[in-house]
């Protein structure tokens, strides 16, 4: 065992967090510690690092157990060193033999005596044995990984944001290698390739792990154990959290059934004691009764603490088709270029998640939708647009002198005090916290405000940048039903994962300064993204592997994006045609490839769509395999697994259909260039 507690029972002031509490990290273990937000888990952390110390129990760690843990408060630290410096300081022994081996090698210019020389050979074997020539190596290896360019690393510190310093951190963390890491909500600050890089890091860990977060995606693909911090206990659960889920609900049922026994039971002998009470000769076997039911070990009722409130939205008018349209749009800040000359369009209906690595410009295009960014180029609004902005920076426009429900009110939503209460709950502000004054409250809890204040607006079109941050996942969950549900238009920028697969039904990623649009949710996209890496090395073509790649890159712009006219020039094309004199004839695309090209494009958006639906099917005849009413009749089951060998079959067909269209495409495309 590494760490853990036994009985441990931790109060904070009146309140119990955790009581007896029993729980051991074995080596090699990979835990995910999840609870609703107050609950204890980091706390828990705090217990286990010796920052707290338990009310009773006993907290243990073995006397050689190395523990790193990456927590918010670590943010308070600050220094002029450059961030490869502060990462380096993972390896602390490393550079104190560096600096002994320096000081050793002044003294033996002086002295040349045989004891100086040992010490120093001393040093540069133990420099050896840990791995000292690599570190350099290994830190800008995991700063990179965590999203940091080559020119980012002999930055001071000081100059980034909290976001990036934590990833500082936790780089130096990673780097130090301890034999338990403790990581409080790692995710938080990271985008979608840091996140996908943290995962295959922390897959080969040879450590232990213990991760909050409410990640679902992370969640699942690192932990082999969950943790439940609920209701002042620890529950333990073998498996990821998708186990944890189905597992937890037939808990939850077998404790209400055996509550609900229990209660039926507690009544028919309430009910004896009533009837012999006042009988002389049956007053013994009523207290006999009375005994058994005060020994007996009552069952908890099983109702989960905290009920599934319904948050509905309410949109006073339709939009038309076109909500917003962006013609020729380009934005710089300085030298460095966001987006230039590219167009789309948000149509009704539209539930995009807008996503890619920090510092794509996503949160800028945003604004440039929203109108609080100035731009090069042309934004239309549609006609009966009422549109509602969620974004940190928004929480300015708080009246830090309301409380929370007079902010709410002040929305204009038409909701009674009891229905903004519900909906609060909904945000994690409960009871009285709904009369606390914005003035007081922390950032988060001042986000979350700004959030409901959003959710409550009739607007028919709302902008939403990272809304998840500061929600626990139920709190997701309420949400992304409501989202569901809304009759609205939506584009979001976040980096949850599960969030962005059950909300969106289109995705949008800036590359190479252009937005480009795929037609479907982010696990089609991901899928597509995979494929796309295989056929791109499968391509035919004499250029090198840059070319090929920005060949199909084009493509897939010219397929996914909403700009109109393909049979238009591109607008690097448009571009070439100014900086390069050349006839005009040399440009254009002959007409027969165009055609052809054309022709190929259509044909791969057809077999994409198709291979969408009966991907669909094949999901739904594999769920008909397992459904009890088919497999226990042999007849139908044979039926059914003969109908999904064919659907199968069908979906093989058409992919390889769909590889042919698509290296077709690649070879006209070569053409039209050459």
């Amino acid at each position: 065992m590494l760490a853990g507690l036994t009985n441990v029972t931790f109060e904070f002031g009146a309140r119990t967090l955790i009581a007896d509490a029993t729980w051991h990290i074995q080596p090699g273990e990979r835990i995910g510690l999840i609870g609703y937000n107050g609950t204890g888990k980091s706390t828990l952390l705090k217990l286990l690092v010796g920052e707290y110390l338990p009310s009773k129990g006993t907290v243990e760690r073995s006397r050689n157990t190395s523990i790193g843990y990456l927590h918010q408060d670590l943010l308070s630290f600050d220094t002029n060193d450059s961030i490869l410096q502060v990462a380096l300081g993972a390896f602390e022994r490393v550079l104190q033999l560096e600096k002994e081996i320096e000081e050793i090698g002044r003294r033996l210019e002086i002295t040349g005596d045989e004891k100086t020389l040992h010490e120093y050979t001393d040093r540069l074997h133990e420099l050896d044995t840990l791995g000292a020539y690599n570190i350099h190596h290994k830190t800008e290896e995991v700063l990179q990984g965590l999203g940091f360019s080559n020119s980012d690393l002999q930055r001071p510190y000081k100059e980034f944001s909290g976001g990036w310093r934590m990833r500082v951190l936790l780089a130096k963390m990673i780097l130090q290698q301890p034999d338990l890491l403790l990581l409080d909500e790692p995710t938080n600050h990271l985008d979608l390739p840091s996140i996908e890089w943290l995962e295959k890091y922390l897959q080969h860990y040879q450590g232990s792990v213990v991760i909050v977060s409410h990640d679902k995606y992370f969640l699942n693909r690192m932990v082999t154990k969950i943790v439940e911090v609920y209701q002042q206990e620890l529950h333990i659960y073998n498996g990821n959290y998708d186990y944890y889920e189905n597992e937890k609900a037939i808990r939850i049922d077998q404790q209400q059934k055996a509550y609900e026994n229990q209660q039926d039971y507690i009544r028919q002998n309430e009910r004896l004691v009533e009837r012999f009470r006042a009988k002389a000769s049956k007053a013994a076997m009523a207290q006999s009764i009375l005994k058994k039911l005060d020994k007996l070990e009552r069952i908890e009722d099983a109702a989960l603490e905290r009920p599934n409130i319904r948050i509905n939205f309410r949109v006073d008018k339709t939009p038309g088709k076109v909500l917003v349209e962006l013609k020729d749009i380009s934005k710089s800040f300085g030298d460095t270029k966001i987006l230039e000359h590219t167009s789309a369009e948000i149509d009704r209906g539209d539930k995009i998640a807008l996503i890619g690595a920090n510092g794509k410009g996503k949160s800028t295009l945003l604004r440039i939708i929203a109108g609080t960014e100035t731009f090069k180029g042309h934004r239309k609004w549609g006609h009966n647009v009422e549109e509602s902005f969620y974004a940190q920076h928004q929480l300015e426009a708080l009246n830090i002198n309301n409380s929370v429900l007079d902010e709410m009110k002040e929305c204009g939503s038409q909701m009674t005090d009891m229905e903004l209460r519900s909906l609060l709950g909904c945000f994690l502000f409960s009871g009285d916290d709904t009369d606390k004054k914005i003035k007081i409250l922390s950032g988060g809890e001042k986000a979350r405000v700004a959030l409901a204040k959003t959710i409550v607006s009739k607007a028919n079109f709302l902008m939403l940048d990272e809304p998840t941050n500061h929600l626990d996942m139920h709190s997701c969950d309420l949400l992304i039903e409501a989202l569901n549900k809304y009759e609205g238009t939506i584009i979001l920028v976040s980096h949850d994962r599960y969030f962005v697969s059950k909300t969106a039904n289109k995705i949008w990623e800036i590359d190479n300064y252009k937005i480009k649009e795929f037609k479907g949710g982010y696990e089609e996209w991901v899928e597509w993204k995979e494929r796309m890496k295989k056929l791109e090395t499968k391509s035919p073509g004499s250029g090198d592997s840059s070319q090929e790649s920005g060949n199909s890159n084009n493509s897939l712009s010219k397929w996914n994006s909403k700009q109109k006219g393909s049979s238009k020039k591109t607008d690097d094309q448009k571009d070439n045609s100014k900086k390069v004199n050349e006839p005009e004839a040399h440009l254009s695309i002959n007409k027969e490839h165009k055609k052809e090209l054309q022709k190929q494009q259509k044909l791969f958006q057809q077999l994409e769509e198709q291979i969408a639906a009966m991907n669909k099917k094949k999901q739904e005849l594999e769920a008909s395999l397992v459904d009890p009413v088919v497999y226990s009749d042999k007849q139908k089951f044979r039926d059914a697994e003969e109908v999904f060998k064919k659907a199968n079959a069908e979906v093989e067909q058409l992919n390889k259909r769909y590889e042919a269209a698509f290296e077709k495409i690649m070879e006209l495309e070569a053409k039209s260039a050459g």
